[in-house]
């Protein structure tokens, strides 16, 4: 699917996220990346195959830290 060089993560990647932007709608709250993937705004994710990805974001008020 993807035609970028070096190619974009494939959806199965860990850093699936940082595949490039193919359209952004966000009145209605998704983008669509490259490698198939919808994004949407909460950080859940669904893969082209289907599976779902819940949303990770952190909670308010929570602080991310370096490991």
């Amino acid at each position: 699917m993807c035609q970028h060089q070096p190619p974009c993560p494939t959806a199965d990647s860990a850093d699936r996220e940082s595949a490039r932007l193919v359209a952004h709608h966000p009145e209605q709250g998704w983008s669509l990346l490259c490698n198939g993937v919808l994004l949407f705004e909460d950080t859940g994710e669904l893969l082209p195959d289907g599976r779902v990805i819940a949303p990770h974001r952190p909670l308010a008020g929570q602080v991310m830290t370096a490991a």
